[in-house]
């Protein structure tokens, strides 16, 4: 029998990418700072995809690979993984635990 396959509805974003994906974005943007050594990191995965499934398209949930993409995690001063910012019209605006997130994310989509 086939395994069925799900297309995650995170968004990844590098170095390169920041700019246009998150700062410039016109929907706030959750961006998860994560690495693959990290199993909080992995844990915290599930809730972000089932809360990108959640907000569709009035919001953007990112994930960046901070082992790889040094530059956006010295900027934002992310010092432990994981790290989970949330951007609205290019500037931080906070940051939460699941359930303080998806009321913040509600708040800041326009709900």
């Amino acid at each position: 029998m086939p395994q069925e396959t799900s297309v995650s509805p995170l968004t990844t974003v590098t170095d390169n990418t920041f700019a246009e994906l998150v700062l410039a974005s016109d929907r706030p943007v959750v961006v998860d700072f994560w690495a693959e050594w990290c199993p909080p990191c992995k844990m915290i995965e599930k809730s972000l995809v089932e809360l990108a499934r959640e907000f569709g398209d009035r919001m953007v949930i990112a994930k960046l690979n901070s082992d790889d993409n040094p530059q956006a995690t010295r900027r934002y001063g992310v010092m432990s993984l994981p790290t989970l910012l949330v951007f609205r019209r290019g500037e931080v605006v906070g940051s939460r635990p699941k359930l303080h997130l998806r009321q913040s994310l509600t708040m800041h989509a326009g709900l």
